[in-house]
């Protein structure tokens, strides 16, 4: 899959997940819930709201992540203010339920 995030300018960011294998869409449509990927990046905070969109016409993913930056770009106090290496955190969320030969991480 290929793995990307962009911000919104401010307190939001977007986590895009393009599936390289659209046959595995289904299978990572039932493993990448919204829970899932909180679970995977709480380190972002407590108030973090995760929203799923999904894209099967393009076989992808994408999730709004609220409340993500605190506060976003220069009104924030965290090290990655824009969300710029979210996608790469997220690039280590492991697949599990899948025939071995297709249980993968995201990168």
């Amino acid at each position: 899959a290929v793995v990307s995030t962009q911000s919104t300018g401010g307190d939001s960011a977007n986590l895009g997940i393009i599936c390289r294998d659209k046959s595995l869409y289904d299978a990572l449509n039932a493993r990448l819930t919204s829970a899932a990927v909180k679970n995977h990046l709480s380190h972002l905070g407590k108030d973090l709201v995760v929203t799923k969109y999904n894209l099967p016409g393009v076989g992808a993913f994408n999730f709004v992540l609220d409340n993500a930056l605190g506060g976003g770009g220069v009104a924030s106090l965290k090290s990655d203010p824009q969300g710029k290496a979210i996608g790469q955190i997220f690039s280590d969320f492991v697949v599990e339920g899948l025939k071995e030969k297709e249980c993968y991480n995201l990168k």
